[in-house]
């Protein structure tokens, strides 16, 4: 049996999950877990021969945990990859030919890289970008991170870093959609609450010793275009720094609405 299962979590994803399943060799079992599709997502994956769980959706961390406890995968290790990334043939190789230094870690930190409506950003972003995506499933769990809505992993983990991005596609160019969700996600993160227990970045350190200051509306764009030179990206790397600016705005106002209201933030 392969020492490795793929899950991928899906709400709505007919139009990326195609090229996601075609990048995953078939040597290894796929498990998708949706949390209510109303597209083709569960029929494309049927056709492939994944093996389909449905759960409401609880947030990152819950629903990666659901996947651990509840979808029946025995291998040692799963790789949690998304249905609008890719990751490369390399990734796949170093896994297969791992087995000693992998002896030696529960979660790897796998980078990524960002693409917006198709083209690489090579600077705006800031990398390197760190995310737990290949986990031990007997040791490794996720919590909440201190943004609420993105995910962590137990501070007791192993965790090492790699060296082999995936490729994020994470942006087509469906503007109104994408400010719709980051108006929730936004909400979640009014509040910078470091989680007990949870394995902390870099970034998020930063993020919470920053906290929630009007300025952090002018640095986010300071950030991305000048320090990190996201101009060098053209366009696309100017439209990243005012998309990502304008979601530290939308933080920051309802950080101050809620102030306003006397609520404790």
């Amino acid at each position: 049996m392969p020492m490795l299962t793929v899950v991928i979590l899906t709400h709505n994803e007919a139009e990326n999950l195609p090229r996601c399943l075609a990048a995953i060799p078939d040597r290894y079992p796929v498990v998708l877990v949706d949390s209510g599709s109303s597209d083709d997502t569960p029929e494309i994956a049927g056709r492939h021969g994944c093996k389909i769980y449905r759960n409401p959706w609880p947030g990152f961390a819950e629903q990666r945990n659901f996947a651990m406890n509840q979808c029946d995968i025995s291998t040692t290790w799963i790789l949690f990859v998304d249905a609008d990334e890719i990751y490369p043939v390399e990734f796949y190789q170093r896994f297969d030919s791992g087995a000693v230094w992998l002896e030696e870690i529960d979660v790897l930190m796998v980078p990524s890289i960002l693409y917006l409506r198709g083209k690489r950003l090579n600077h705006a972003p800031g990398y390197p970008i760190y995310h737990p995506r290949l986990v031990r499933r007997q040791t490794a769990r996720f919590v909440r991170n201190h943004t609420g809505h993105g995910e962590a992993v137990i501070d007791s983990c192993r965790v090492a870093y790699g060296d082999i991005a995936y490729l994020h596609y994470f942006y087509r160019g469906e503007i109104v959609a994408w400010m719709h969700k980051h108006v929730e996600k936004a909400a979640q993160e009014v509040q910078l609450t470091p989680t007990a227990g949870a394995l902390m970045t870099a970034r998020g350190r930063l993020s919470v010793l920053l906290g929630r200051s009007w300025l952090r509306v002018l640095a986010r764009f300071a950030y991305h275009y000048l320090l990190r030179a996201g101009f060098l990206d053209g366009k696309a790397g100017l439209e990243f720094a005012l998309m990502f600016t304008w979601y530290e705005a939308t933080i920051y106002l309802q950080a101050k609405a809620a102030r306003r209201n006397g609520e404790d933030v």
